[in-house]
């Protein structure tokens, strides 16, 4: 009785993980054993990043508002805790952009809290 080995899949198998690996140096691009680890690596780091970029974005935004409020002479964490007792919903993504690209309106929001 033949051998029944199923190469269409690990064919198919091989080839996906060969094309992830397009465009790496040396033996990282068409040697399967190598690709395979590199590009497993590769896919471990980018469910990292995803997270980490979320954090950074944060931080960033943090920053940028802080940096607004205190020419307004309050500190982050002040305007912060006024924008929650006044029940305002705004997320600092949105406050980021106001403090950014329409200063003045982030003023009036600044001293409607105070």
């Amino acid at each position: 009785m033949p051998r029944s080995v199923n190469a269409v899949a690990s064919k198919a198998r091989r080839k996906k993980i060969l094309k992830a690996a397009k465009g790496f140096y040396g033996k990282r691009k068409n040697v399967y054993t190598v690709a395979k680890n590199v590009v497993e690596k590769g896919q471990t780091y980018a469910y990292v990043g995803r997270k980490l970029k979320k954090r950074e974005y944060r931080s960033l935004w943090i920053a940028r508002i802080n940096a607004a409020v205190r020419e307004e002479g309050l500190t982050y964490s002040e305007f912060i805790h006024k924008l929650n007792q006044k029940n305002a919903g705004l997320d600092r993504k949105v406050l980021a952009d106001l403090a950014m690209n329409e200063p003045e309106s982030f003023k009036r929001l600044v001293a409607s809290v105070k």
